[in-house]
């Protein structure tokens, strides 16, 4: 699979689930934005890009803290997530936050136009990640700083899926994957680099960062139910493994996820799963 491709699938998924993104009752992307927000530490009057804004989990905490004398610029490869934050600033009466449909891979932005640069759960979704970062570099003034968030991954993990749910799929329904679309192969073109810790730190300071900080924190992902879970799944990375799924293996996973999430919810009470998340912060060496 090209990178064209790739990322018109990539496009078209979040363009479909744009509606309902982040907003099924689950909560993970918004409580994890606002933290790589506090460890990004914008502050008054600062420039924040954020790269693949969404509908604005990072983006409205950093407004806030940049107050009016600052600016927020949200990019987001979909147009409809691009509308949909656009319609959020709106209703929230936000005035200096901007929001614009560009690929984050490829910035086209002035140089040294922002203090801060942050993507949560965005940059691995990039073709070529590493590549992109000394642009990011480029982006940021002298002492500017870049802060993203990753999964934690394993080895067996679809890649953008917390670790926790690769014992909840069955790696023989995996292999039912288109092959370019199978972990291993997406792990192995885009994801190996932030999988361990020291290939993460060579590519920040090989594009130009120094005072790297890996830090693995958990957040509580926490969803109604099971079902609740597997239709929120259908809004963010995993659509990918739904759509490429035959039918019949698409049905056999929601009965399994379902089910075996009930199973680890108390008394009735909402799932609640432990989730790692790797915080990276890395100032520009200038």
């Amino acid at each position: 699979m090209d990178k064209t491709t790739y990322k018109a699938h990539v496009t078209a998924a979040f363009d479909r689930a744009a509606g309902s993104y982040d907003r099924m009752g689950v909560t993970f992307f918004t409580p994890m934005g606002r933290r790589l927000v506090e460890r990004a530490a914008p502050q008054p009057g600062q420039r924040v890009l954020d790269v693949g804004c969404g509908r604005g989990a990072c983006l409205f905490h950093a407004a806030a803290l940049v107050g009016d004398q600052g600016r927020v610029l949200g990019i987001d490869i979909a147009p409809a997530m691009i509308e949909e934050a656009r319609k959020e600033a709106a209703d929230l009466g936000i005035a200096n936050v901007e929001l614009r449909v560009m690929d984050g891979e490829f910035p086209d932005l002035p140089a040294r136009s922002f203090d801060v640069v942050t993507g949560s759960y965005s940059l691995i979704f990039f073709p070529e990640a590493r590549a992109a970062l000394p642009r990011y570099a480029e982006l940021l003034a002298d002492g500017g700083r870049i802060a993203f968030t990753s999964p934690v991954f394993d080895d067996d993990a679809f890649p953008f899926l917390p670790p926790v749910f690769t014992e909840l799929i069955p790696r023989s329904l995996l292999e039912n994957l288109p092959p370019q679309w199978r972990p291993e192969e997406l792990q192995k073109r885009f994801n190996s680099w932030l999988a361990q810790e020291a290939d993460l730190r060579r590519a920040l300071e090989s594009a130009g960062f120094h005072e790297v900080e890996i830090t693995d924190e958990p957040v509580d992902l926490v969803a109604p139910s099971g079902e609740a879970w597997v239709a929120w799944s259908h809004t963010q990375g995993m659509r990918l493994l739904w759509e490429h799924l035959p039918d019949d293996d698409r049905e056999r996973l929601r009965v399994r996820l379902t089910g075996a999430l009930d199973e680890m919810r108390h008394d009735g009470g909402p799932l609640s799963i432990e989730t790692p998340v790797r915080y990276v912060t890395a100032t520009v060496a200038r």
